[in-house]
């Protein structure tokens, strides 16, 4: 998942995570996500991810999009790398990593080597009588 975290123009502290790919941002009603700030197009960029090259950036042929300072219509990104739409700077990134409560799975997994042990060492004492 990415974080696309607007650092700089109206919108400052804004934030969306995109978890599906291709990804749009643009003032397009069907734009992942949608910015409506001067000189933004209705599908300003398209952010896709390509295995095993990683995230790449399509800008319009139309628009301006800089990336780490560079006008650029395709691009690699990268964690940190800065985009400038229009008015805005946004920061792209990876998002945190949801992290899972496995709690009852471990408890589950001890309980089952308790009873392992438990029935080895009944099997050991009958056994050796």
């Amino acid at each position: 998942m990415v974080l696309l975290k607007v650092v700089g123009g109206r919108k400052t502290g804004d934030a969306t995570i995109l978890r599906r790919f291709p990804a749009t941002v643009g003032r397009g009603v069907n734009s992942s996500y949608r910015l409506e700030e001067p000189g933004i197009w209705e599908q300003h960029l398209e952010i896709r991810l390509l295995m095993p090259e990683g995230f790449q950036l399509a800008s319009d042929p139309n628009a301006v999009t800089v990336v780490n300072g560079a006008r650029v219509q395709q691009t690699a990104l990268r964690n940190g790398d800065l985009i400038e739409i229009g008015g805005l700077k946004l920061l792209f990134s990876l998002s945190e990593a949801r992290q899972y409560a496995w709690r009852w799975r471990e408890w589950l997994t001890w309980l089952m080597l308790t009873l392992l042990t438990v029935g080895q060492l009944w099997l050991i004492r009958r056994f050796m009588k």
